[in-house]
């Protein structure tokens, strides 16, 4: 007679009694796949276009600078002619041009006179000498969008006099794949219209929040540089994946869709972190072995730390 053995897996059992819960709770309507109310009926967000005949310009047309072009031209925020990224990298300009079909310069100073919205995307030891060369283009009529880490609006305006709109922000890298998080911090002169046009930008490249200047640093230390600690954890997820016999690919692979969908369940359940992780860990299953490792290793206070860490570099780079 042919024995057939089954084993019960608590843990997994688990795993799946949450995807189920989910996903009716999902379907009968009582959980929305985007916490961002302003949607269009096939899911994604809605965001107010940019007023017309609005000339965005980007003093310097790095990494964040794309995303953010990128952004702007996906969502239709505005019209690629009228974006004009400004360099001193011709072989950059090129490549910007070619692949969004918008308008480049050299001439920083010509950018700042034609553009309305000005994002100061240079890097940081950059943003004093590229402003004084534009300073005489900028007036109250324009609004600067700082994207430069550890820049403040104080030093801006020490340079520019007057009382020019400015608005700082802190993105993160995932803007790159508009799925960013952006905090957004007003200057004094900043109103409200400047802060929707700042809020529609970066919601193209994904998420954003309002938070005063002084919590910047902090900011930086959470989502700024959070990308890299994900990373890392992605990264170890997949060596130990290896160490017990998963091919490198599957391991990086189960590794980082299980963090975005850790994420994602998260944010869309509305419910705490440690939850979630109870709903995961049975009674003395593989779970809990796991966590009780990490615990041991202090894996948690390590975060915690690490990001204290950042914050105070953070601090240390806005005073220097």
């Amino acid at each position: 007679m042919l024995s057939i053995r089954f084993e019960f897996d608590l843990d997994l059992f688990l795993s799946l009694k949450v995807l189920l819960t989910f996903n009716i709770r999902y379907f009968k309507g009582e959980l929305s796949m985007s916490q961002n109310k302003a949607t269009t009926p096939s899911g994604k967000k809605k965001i107010q276009k940019l007023p017309h005949k609005t000339v965005v310009g980007f003093l310097g047309s790095g990494n964040m600078a794309e995303a953010l072009i990128r952004g702007i031209i996906d969502t239709n925020l505005t019209d690629a002619d009228k974006i004009i990224a400004a360099d001193v990298s011709k072989e950059r300009l090129q490549y910007i041009s070619d692949t969004y079909k918008i308008e480049t310069t050299e001439n920083i100073a010509d950018m700042a006179k034609r553009a309305d919205v000005i994002f100061i995307s240079t890097k940081p030891n950059q943003v004093k000498d590229a402003l004084q060369s534009i300073a005489k283009e900028i007036s109250s009529k324009k609004l600067l969008i700082s994207i430069a880490a550890g820049v403040t609006i104080h030093s801006i305006e020490s340079i520019l006099k007057g009382e020019i709109p400015i608005i700082r922000v802190m993105p993160n890298t995932p803007a790159l794949v508009l799925s960013g998080m952006t905090a957004i911090s007003p200057g004094s002169s900043a109103k409200d219209e400047h802060m929707k046009i700042a809020h529609s930008i970066f919601s193209a490249v994904g998420e954003a929040v309002v938070v005063d200047e002084g919590l910047i640093n902090a900011v930086t230390a959470v989502s700024g540089s959070g990308p890299a600690y994900i990373f890392m954890i992605i990264e170890a997820m997949a060596d130990g994946g290896v160490r017990v016999g998963l091919p490198r690919d599957i391991a990086t692979k189960l590794s980082a869709q299980t963090v975005l969908g850790a994420a994602k369940m998260v944010i869309e359940t509305g419910k705490h972190p440690g939850q979630l992780k109870d709903m995961v860990a049975s009674p003395g299953g593989t779970t809990i072995e796991a966590l009780s490792v990490l615990e041991d290793n202090g894996v948690r206070g390590a975060f915690i730390e690490a990001v204290e860490a950042a914050f105070l570099r953070a601090l240390e780079m806005s005073e220097e």
